[in-house]
């Protein structure tokens, strides 16, 4: 991809507007650019054949598609597939995760090369961060997906912290969800978040997509040693803040909860996660641990699993355990990239 033309995959119908008319070309044009990237899908300025020979090489002087296919991919026995793609202007990976469940398929994006947050379960933070992608990068991965037409649900729950790069998130989540574009509801669309002070709240209050919280303990001080985020941004502030929003209607709030052996499944953290939603409607998700290399955290087994579920459910918080899947391949976030950037330092 020509790194010194502007990507037109990313682009609000606002933006193409303004870049058409500093191109002279018709108003009109920009609606046609946008209905041949978000609805026809197409790889080249070539292919949006009404507009004319000679716009589309006016366009093509200072723009390109920029869609990238994946370079790599791991596929489960149970379906799911890790795809590896390539970020603009750089030698760069990110993962994404295709999930299909029946009549659902959900897709895992990711936000950012590494993180910053470097949770201590998280391969992804072991990486270090690069950078954040933008809203093209993101889209990207939905917009080359080769199962791009079977999705029903998106999470940013990939490599990196959505917050982190809030614009490009609410850019993207813009672009999914407009009229002009591929029109989704935002009941679609799932943005976790370990809780950033500031940027949750500027989410909560311009977006209308779901939001997921990683809690994986209710206790600060274990939090805080499992997700140096605790110190910007407590979870009791995260807390807090979501019982000023409304998730009683169209929009959910779930939690997100690693389920460690002896170390956050006890009956102690039940109770506390208790006391801490109580007057939230909310959900809380049990998730097993995918272990990653030089991390000794034991993953709970379902016995455990079990008791937290029901203990919550009993009292009041709705709760399920999320199914494992693509254990056979690079399940956790991160093991794929730093698979393929090790094999390149090799080199």
């Amino acid at each position: 991809m020509d790194s010194e033309k502007k990507v037109l995959l990313g682009m609000s119908l606002d933006e193409l507007k303004s870049a058409v008319k500093a191109l002279g070309m018709p108003q009109f044009t920009a609606g046609q650019i946008v209905k041949w990237l978000y609805q026809q899908h197409v790889r080249s300025i070539d292919e949006m054949t009404n507009i004319s020979k000679a716009n589309r090489e006016r366009l093509s002087e200072q723009f390109v598609v920029g869609a990238m296919d994946p370079i790599d991919c791991q596929r489960s026995v149970d379906g799911t597939i890790k795809y590896l793609f390539p970020v603009a202007g750089g030698d760069k990976f990110v993962e994404t995760v295709y999930i299909p469940d029946g009549d659902r398929a959900t897709l895992c994006v990711s936000c950012q090369v590494g993180c910053k947050m470097n949770c201590l379960f998280c391969q992804t933070g072991k990486q270090g961060f690069e950078g954040s992608l933008t809203a093209g990068d993101i889209l990207n991965q939905i917009y080359a997906l080769p199962e791009r037409e079977t999705l029903t649900n998106i999470v940013f729950m990939g490599q990196g912290e959505p917050m982190d790069n809030l614009d490009n998130v609410l850019r993207s989540t813009e672009i999914l969800t407009a009229d002009y574009s591929y029109a989704w509801s935002p009941k679609r669309i799932t943005v976790s978040s370990v809780g950033v002070k500031n940027k949750l709240k500027r989410f909560l209050d311009e977006s209308e997509c779901h939001v997921a919280i990683s809690m994986h303990s209710p206790l600060p001080e274990q939090r805080q040693m499992l997700m140096p985020a605790e110190r910007q941004m407590s979870i009791t502030e995260v807390v807090s803040l979501l019982k000023q929003y409304d998730f009683t209607h169209q929009r959910r709030c779930s939690f997100e909860y690693i389920c460690f052996a002896g170390l956050n499944d006890t009956p102690t953290h039940a109770r506390e996660i208790v006391k801490l939603l109580q007057g939230l409607e909310c959900r809380v998700n049990l998730i097993r641990f995918h272990e990653i290399p030089d991390v000794d955290l034991p993953g709970a087994d379902e016995k455990r699993m079990e008791s937290l579920r029901d203990y919550l459910t009993k009292h009041g918080v709705f709760t399920t355990i999320r199914a494992s899947r693509g254990q056979d391949i690079f399940a956790a976030c991160g093991l794929l990239s730093t698979a393929v950037k090790g094999k390149k330092v090799k080199k």
